[in-house]
């Protein structure tokens, strides 16, 4: 009986080791191959980067997309069910305290200076373009902050919120999920450093993000439309020229002279490592991220790695 159960268990056991060859010796470029094939087949940008026999996954995400946009998130899916691990973008870690205190100081968030306006601190043409989209609003975003005034520009005169449907993060985090894939976020962001910055920010900051956001508005969501549009069809140099895209990238966070690198430096210092992980790596990056000059994509081609995918540089 005991000579029966020894020879069950090394049965099994050399089974068990026969399979984990054959799967070791699976070509590791084969499986990422495969996977890339399956991603694209959800129509938006997907890059492999590669180094040798390293090789990761970019996504290009949008947040922010009509409800109505028809496009194949099951080709994302498929793919994330089959990567070894997934990376997301950066959380904020928000305590009660934070929040508190976010309130307590309210009115240096949504208020300008006691005593000033935008016109204090645009330029006059700037600042009439402005007075001709808020035509029709009371005046009382003359003394709002830049920061609220960006998010009202992009939100309700480019189109922005309302109208979001599911995207690619979505997809992929849902995805990870229900086939317990592991999955992390590249970093972090501080309630109190959040609060810090909403609160001590000068005014003159955020005036690229007004023009920006002025731009977007007066196209309006027209711009919202085709910026998914493009997306979808994996026009990356059009979404990246498209206004509304602009003015997100240049207000808050990304725009933003302290949020916005310290962004970027979690992306770049995540992505570097794991493109040196065993596996396959799907990591799911805001677009702008990845495509904009001097960003990741440029980045990593200058590091040496070979990037297939969609063209991301427009013409100069």
């Amino acid at each position: 009986m005991t000579k029966s159960i020894l020879l069950g268990a090394l049965a099994l056991l050399i089974s068990s080791t026969s399979a984990l060859a054959q799967q070791a010796e699976e070509p590791q470029a084969d499986r990422v191959d495969d996977i890339i094939v399956i991603a694209r087949r959800s129509d938006v940008p997907v890059w492999e980067v590669s180094r040798g026999d390293r090789s990761m996954i970019l996504v290009g995400s949008i947040r922010g997309i009509p409800r109505d946009l028809e496009w194949s998130p099951d080709g994302l899916e498929q793919a994330t069910a089959r990567a070894d691990r997934v990376l997301y973008p950066p959380t904020a870690r928000i305590s009660p305290a934070d929040i508190f205190r976010l309130i307590w100081r309210g009115r240096s968030v949504t208020q300008l200076p006691e005593g000033r306006t935008s016109a204090d601190y645009l330029d006059p043409s700037v600042h009439a373009r402005l007075e001709t989209v808020m035509a029709d609003e009371s005046d009382d975003w003359r003394t709002s902050s830049f920061f609220l005034l960006g998010i009202n520009l992009m939100n309700d005169h480019a189109g922005f919120s309302g109208r979001r449907g599911r995207d690619a993060e979505d997809a992929v985090r849902e995805a990870a999920r229900r086939g317990r894939i592991e999955g992390q976020s590249v970093g972090f962001v501080r309630g109190d450093e959040i609060v810090d910055n909403l609160i001590t920010q000068s005014p003159e900051v955020y005036r690229p993000c007004i023009g920006a956001a002025v731009a977007a508005a007066e196209v309006g969501p027209e711009s919202f439309n085709q910026r998914a549009t493009d997306w979808r069809a994996r026009r990356v140099p059009e979404v990246m020229a498209n206004p509304l895209d602009i003015a997100l990238g240049q207000c808050w966070p990304w725009g933003d002279p302290e949020i916005g690198p310290q962004l970027r430096g979690q992306w770049l210092t995540a992505l570097s490592d794991a493109v040196e992980q065993p596996g396959v790596t799907l990591a799911v990056a805001p677009l702008r991220l990845l495509a904009e000059p001097g960003g990741v994509l440029d980045g990593l081609e200058a590091d040496g790695f070979d990037i297939v995918g969609p063209e991301w540089r427009g013409e100069d």
